[in-house]
């Protein structure tokens, strides 16, 4: 195979609890990953040169080591011992520092699109360890559709799918949160004791309908705090008709479910200087054949 194009689709937590920071500077985090259609589009194509090189139609993004596509890219060729080198383009419609995952998505379909491209696949575990190392997040973009993470949140369960859920998702103007920002304003105590499995049995009893009304996030209070807006955004949602919203992992955006598509779009209308995008849960059998079929 010469070239070959895959979605890398965003995600959204139903819930999202941090129990604290580990003596390894991580911190305890229990989350349910739930993917959206949203996505970014990654270009494949096979070089001469023994090289990676990545472009972007985002200017503001760099192209480099410091790009986690690249670093993706160059760990699976030099895991694959691929001797050509591989072209990625990276077509940016998630927005960055939103919460939503894009970055560690592009990163795990770089990922599996080295391994496409090879016409070879890694081992498993390999695959999962590389992730790990790339981000916390990465993990979970290898299996998408609906799951739990703990650990850092690289630890994954794929959970049963949850009904198809129209999601409208509000990226603020103007507002973009770093995860370490977020951190440092949750400001979580230091674990003292492995959290114990009865704790994991009632987060999962909480969060395990996934039709709205459970959504949490133990971000929302810190990040609110300094951006009063997107507690506004919230409230604005609930107000026209979600069953439930909240913010979308560390943050900035902001989603809501809902139970059209039709009663998204007159919500949205309440977000004319914001980003807006309606779109809808993906399960984990659809992503799998987006990425196989792509």
């Amino acid at each position: 195979m010469n070239s070959l194009r895959l979605p890398a689709f965003a995600k959204i937590n139903e819930c999202l609890c941090v129990l604290g920071r580990r003596s390894d500077g991580y911190h305890e985090l229990r989350t349910i990953f739930q993917t959206i259609g949203l996505h970014d589009v990654l270009e494949f194509s096979l070089l001469r040169a023994r090289a990676v090189h990545l472009e972007c139609d985002d200017p503001a993004l760099p192209t480099g080591r410091h790009n986690l596509v690249w670093r993706a890219a160059a760990a699976a060729r030099r895991a694959l011992g691929l001797r050509r080198g591989v072209l990625v383009r990276l077509e940016k419609r998630v927005p960055v520092g939103r919460g939503l995952g894009g970055g560690s998505s592009d990163a795990a379909v770089a990922l599996l699109g080295v391994e496409r491209l090879a016409g070879r696949s890694l081992d498993p575990s390999l695959r999962l360890r590389i992730a790990a190392a790339l981000g916390s997040d990465v993990p979970f973009f290898l299996f998408g559709g609906r799951a739990l993470g703990i650990g850092r949140g690289e630890e994954i369960y794929p959970l049963p799918p949850a009904p198809k859920r129209t999601i409208l998702v509000v990226s603020p103007s103007g507002i973009a949160v770093s995860t370490r920002d977020a951190y440092g304003w949750l400001r979580a105590p230091a674990l003292t004791t492995r959290p114990s499995a009865r704790k994991l049995d009632s987060f999962c009893a909480l969060c395990w309908s996934g039709q709205g009304a459970s959504l949490e996030n133990d971000f929302e209070a810190a990040v609110f705090r300094r951006h009063p807006r997107l507690a506004r955004i919230r409230r604005a949602l609930l107000r026209h008709g979600a069953a439930g919203a909240a913010l979308a992992g560390s943050g900035s955006a902001v989603f809501g479910v809902f139970p059209s598509p039709a009663h998204a779009r007159r919500a949205a209308t309440q977000f004319p200087d914001d980003q807006i995008f309606i779109t809808e849960t993906v399960s984990g059998l659809e992503y799998r054949r987006a990425l196989r079929g792509a």
